[in-house]
């Protein structure tokens, strides 16, 4: 039987949509899979928090869960018919007494309704007696660059089922990230909903960019000149080349910011920022004008940098 969903995601009745939401990513990033390999336990401890926050996150269901419409897996909670102060049988005929409670026959098609549920047949006469239920929920794992994570992009995948979808993946996606398309899953029974198809995400690595939050980093040579002398150079961004200017006297650790280049602003954060780190490289050749200028140099200026 699923536990509450409140006590899976370990919040209260009260919590607002945002103290959900966190306390699902919390629990997501913590127990996914890819941080447990193998781990069974964290692996069911997964499922169950998906399947809690498919019911809190949503909107319908969390009201209907709420007033025990449906129970913690989100099926219908079925009324019963012999709870004290239902109808009850009385005489008077089929249509029963003057306590209007419903006729004997009419058990017939309670019992009917209840085992062709499990049947996943029909009642008599060819009616539609068993409970709707939801269909299966689909699990697929899709890798995508560094950049289409960063900016967005729209894709077509084929589900293990055979299905194609158009996806949209939404610009700052993170690795890890488990993406709900609602009602593209398994087809309910008895006219219940369908599944929903429930998407991980995986974010391939990049060699010049590193993600930390919403803010992007990345390592930048620069020529000697240009770290003594100061110079203006292209610096690539998530979105574009931009033109940065190196300060003169530029040493190789020292780094520079450039102010909403990092992950773009959502609804609820403010955009990242890029963060260039400069190494200063020097030629790959040895060169005698450059070794004489230095060794004249250092004569007359001699400094222990490892003081």
């Amino acid at each position: 039987m699923a536990r509450n969903p409140y006590d899976v995601l370990g919040v209260k009745k009260d919590a607002t949509e945002s103290e959900i939401q966190k306390a699902y990513r919390g629990l997501a990033k913590k127990l996914h899979p890819d941080m447990n390999p193998g781990d069974k336990k964290a692996e069911d401890k997964f499922k169950e928090i998906n399947a809690a926050y498919d019911i809190l996150g949503d909107d319908k269901k969390r009201p209907r869960f709420d007033h025990g419409e449906i129970d913690a897996s989100g099926q219908e909670i079925r009324a019963n018919p012999f709870a004290r102060g239902g109808p009850r049988p009385g005489p008077g005929g089929p249509q029963g007494g003057p306590q209007g409670g419903f006729a004997f026959e009419d058990l017939g098609d309670i019992f009917d309704s209840m085992f062709s549920n499990a049947r996943g047949q029909g009642g008599p006469k060819g009616r539609r007696t068993g409970f709707a239920s939801k269909g299966e929920d689909e699990n697929f794992r899709l890798e995508i660059g560094f950049l289409d994570a960063i900016n967005g992009f729209k894709r077509r995948v084929s589900l293990p089922s055979g299905k194609s979808l158009d996806v949209a993946i939404p610009a700052g996606t993170t690795d890890g990230q488990t993406m709900r398309l609602r009602g593209q899953g398994g087809a309910g029974a008895n006219s219940g909903p369908a599944g929903d198809v429930l998407i991980e995400i995986k974010v391939a690595d990049h060699p010049t960019f590193k993600r930390q939050g919403r803010d992007i980093h990345i390592d930048l040579p620069v020529a000697l000149n240009e770290a003594v002398l100061g110079a203006k150079i292209d610096v690539p961004t998530t979105s574009g080349s931009v033109t940065l200017t190196i300060p003169k006297g530029s040493n190789t650790g020292s780094t520079l910011r450039l102010r909403g280049k990092g992950v773009a602003a959502s609804k609820t954060e403010a955009a990242g920022d890029q963060y260039v780190t400069l190494k200063v490289i020097l030629p790959k050749t040895p060169d005698d004008e450059l070794e004489a200028l230095v060794r004249n140099w250092s004569a007359k200026h001699p400094y222990n940098p490892r003081q």
